[in-house]
């Protein structure tokens, strides 16, 4: 497995850059492995216009399509289902009628290298406070792609990949 020493920073140093001007807040955490190993970052930043930007780092990722959603509890054990479900609020799954939950992301695609790069901007239902209720919150990265039709999870597979989102350090907001 190869990991990047400067992994861990490399989403932490864009909000740093950002906040004087575009960011109102943050999460991250690190992305981990069913092993437990660390193989990449996310950050989850608020914007001065509110939208919420996700972005995912990896390495040593299966290539392909991965669906990516935000998960209820800040827990990453076993095989992540400590994670909960989606943050679903009354929403349905996906890209159909009554949807898309507020947790739900785009796939993230990964190369022949098994380097994950992914950056979105969440669904407008999802609110900072939703991440950061009493039990924290997690981004998934699921075995298979999101069909973005099948309910309640879009038939993505097992969970490979979770990150606990909690607040940066103020230093690294500065």
């Amino acid at each position: 497995m190869r990991i990047l020493p400067a992994l861990s920073l490399a989403l932490v140093l864009p909000v740093s850059a950002l906040a004087n001007n575009h960011v109102t807040s943050s999460l991250a955490g690190n992305l981990v492995s069913a092993d437990g190993s660390q193989i990449g970052s996310v950050a989850v930043i608020e914007t001065a216009s509110g939208v919420i930007r996700v972005a995912v780092q990896g390495v040593d990722v299966t290539p392909g399509a991965h669906g990516v959603h935000l998960h209820e509890t800040g827990v990453c054990e076993g095989d992540f289902s400590s994670a909960g479900g989606h943050i679903a609020g009354d929403a349905n799954h996906g890209l159909v009628e009554g949807g898309p939950h507020p947790g739900d992301l785009p796939n993230a695609l990964v190369g022949e290298d098994g380097e994950l790069s992914m950056e979105a901007f969440a669904n407008a239902n999802l609110t900072m406070d939703m991440l950061r209720d009493d039990d924290l919150s997690a981004l998934i990265v699921h075995s298979g792609p999101d069909d973005y039709i099948s309910q309640p999870s879009g038939d993505s597979g097992s969970r490979i990949a979770c990150a606990v989102l909690d607040a940066v350090p103020a230093a690294a907001e500065n």
